[in-house]
């Protein structure tokens, strides 16, 4: 944590999230609280609720969910500090200075300075495309039928032939020769000397998820080789884990982003009006770059190149996808080669149709393999149907290679009953990998080592994870409780301790909440969020305090299942910690076993405790 807890509840208090989320989405206030449409997922009807009283949000749709702060963090793609300073600078609230050690200061200073050269070098490039020296790069720009809007939104520049009027240029603002150069935009050689690195190209801005320039790509006007050059990699700049447009692209509601080759596929895309549109900075898709989507959808349609280039590129991407646990697809540009050219020839209604018609990736795959067989010969077309057998091996999931099989049966036109039992013999004796070696499928596929489910078996791991759900959910409700009733704290804490949470987010937020509780200064459940500083961990504690039992209005039921509750928990708790000491294999200690007894006695005593609960509140 870079500031003390104390700090950040004191941020989170000054700022009333229904004013912070309202400056974003339109709210209107329902009962105890308030209703949107949800900014994270795209929705009809609004599922999007924020708390006043507990100074949270939760979206019951797509389970995004958290305070003020992971709500910039989310919108905004802030770190945490990033935006609690926000929150600060709003409340007019001074941060301490962040404790840096002296290398991490130096580092940080000389990002800064780098981020500066680059920030500069934009607006330097941007003025000279729209000066008389920048009338080719304008022309050619005007020649692919971007208007002045979309040119201006994406920052698009150009760098004439002087070779380095640029550099003269940063040396006049005061930056030294080593940063010019270590920021990429310059390049040195015995020759010439330090020289710009860019010179008679259009120059697109590189820019990272919050807008910030870190880089640049230029297309050389002729036929001057190489047609595409790229800032080289810099401390501020990594092509594998940054994507071009997605400073754009992360506000886009559509439920999935479309992954293209090119910057003009991506211009061209934005500005007939598919926002979701982003590229891979003139290297292969990484496994970096995937990771870095999946935070912003779960789904990703491929819209490359329609030739053999675009279609190993799509073959290949489509593994990392998956790797990834991104649901990937394929558009179909046919007969067009890019989308830039599919959209300026057909219009935007006929690309929303082929978003629409997007092709499975699984089934893309037995397309392109089916390419190298000949279907009219029987032996081919045998050959044919193992390579798909093999290809059903891949997937691990029982249903989901069901429902595949099924559907590739049909397809294909080969017996479902003989295509399963081919998979089947391929999963028992490992035939699959010499069918794929043999040229059957693809080079480098991977054989699944699964063996066929004994009777029952899958039920083990369903029954565990099942109880693993409802311990959860107890836990969940019993925060929910305490956040919506507080005053029943004293009550629930004689029984009921943090050490009694399963480990990870629940215990902490547990310890968190008991902590604030125990002070009875009116603190709520967005303090406990910002305990936490990922985003990923603020929203599972925020979904822990949005979890109620419905319908259970009269005092003497409630009471009922809240004791229900607690003695669900305590009895979870004592089950772990007796797996703990049978897993060991070692005799209990006297104080274990002194737990041991209280906790049995403390679960009798349960069975009659009576809370003092009022009926539900009419809003519940």
């Amino acid at each position: 944590m870079y500031y003390p807890d104390d700090k950040v509840e004191e941020v989170l208090r000054a700022n009333n999230i229904v004013d912070v989320v309202g400056s974003y989405v339109h709210l209107q206030k329902k009962g105890a609280n308030y209703f949107g449409l949800c900014p994270f997922h795209n929705e009809k009807s609004p599922s999007f609720s924020v708390s006043e009283p507990k100074q949270m949000f939760y979206c019951f749709g797509c389970g995004a969910g958290g305070n003020a702060a992971t709500f910039l963090m989310k919108y905004e793609n802030y770190s945490f500090q990033e935006a609690l300073q926000t929150l600060a600078d709003r409340a007019g609230i001074k941060l301490p200075e962040v404790n840096y050690s002296e290398e991490a200061k130096r580092k940080e200073e000389k990002r800064q300075i780098l981020r500066a050269i680059n920030k500069e070098a934009a607006i330097y490039y941007y003025k000279l495309l729209r000066s008389p020296k920048g009338r080719k790069g304008l022309q050619y720009l005007a020649d692919r039928k971007l208007d002045p809007a979309t040119m201006r939104d994406f920052g698009l520049g150009f760098a004439d032939g002087a070779g380095n009027d640029l550099v003269a240029h940063l040396k006049h603002c005061g930056y030294a020769d080593d940063m010019i150069l270590e920021a990429g935009v310059a390049a040195y050689d015995e020759k010439r000397g330090m020289h710009d690195k860019f010179w008679n190209r259009v120059i697109f801005p590189i820019m990272d998820v919050r807008g910030q320039v870190i880089g640049f790509g230029g297309r050389v006007m002729g036929d001057a080789k190489p047609k595409y050059l790229n800032s080289p990699e810099t401390e501020i700049f990594d092509k594998s884990r940054n994507l071009y447009g997605l400073h754009i692209a992360k506000r886009s509601k559509a439920p999935y982003k479309i992954l293209c080759e090119g910057y003009m596929d991506v211009i061209a895309m934005h500005q007939a009006g598919f926002h979701e549109a982003v590229a891979s900075l003139g290297t292969s898709f990484t496994e970096g770059q995937a990771a870095l989507l999946k935070r912003y959808s779960k789904q990703v349609l491929l819209a490359y190149d329609n030739d053999g280039a675009g279609v190993r590129a799509a073959l290949r991407n489509i593994g990392i996808l998956k790797k990834a646990g991104i649901e990937g697809k394929v558009i179909d540009l046919s007969p067009c080669k890019d989308p830039d050219e599919f959209i300026k020839a057909n219009g935007k209604e006929a690309f929303l149709q082929r978003i629409t018609n997007a092709e499975n990736s699984f089934f893309y795959e037995l397309r392109m393999m089916g390419r190298e067989y000949a279907m009219s010969d029987p032996a081919q077309r045998t050959q044919f149907h193992h390579a798909i057998a093999a290809k059903l091996c891949e997937i691990e999931d029982e249903i989901e290679r069901e429902n595949y099989l099924a559907e590739a049966a049909r397809r294909y036109y080969v017996d479902e009953g003989s295509l399963r039992r081919l998979v089947a013999s391929y999963n028992r004796s490992g035939a699959a990998q010499t069918v794929w070696n043999n040229g059957a499928a693809p080079a480098g596929a991977r054989r699944t080592e699964q063996q066929p489910a004994a009777p029952g078996r899958p039920a083990q791991p369903k029954a565990q994870s099942a109880k693993e759900e409802r311990e959860s959910r107890n836990e969940q409700l019993l925060l929910t409780w305490l956040a919506d009733e507080p005053e029943i704290f004293d009550q629930v804490a004689q029984y009921v301790r943090p050490a009694h949470f399963t480990e990870g987010v629940h215990r902490n937020a547990a310890e968190g909440y008991w902590a604030i509780l125990g002070k009875r200064d009116g603190g709520n459940p967005a303090s406990v969020i910002g305990m936490f500083e990922t985003e990923e961990e603020q929203e599972k504690a925020a979904a822990l305090f949005q979890t109620r039992i419905r319908g259970i209005k009269d005092a003497r039921e409630r009471e009922k299942a809240l004791r229900d509750i607690v003695i669900a928990i305590r009895k979870a708790a004592a089950d772990r910690d007796r797996r703990r000491m049978e897993e060991t294999m070692q005799e209990p200690t006297a104080e274990e076993l002194s737990d041991m007894i209280r906790t049995r006695k403390e679960l009798q005593a349960l069975q009659k405790v009576r809370f003092n609960l009022t009926d539900a509140p009419s809003g519940e």
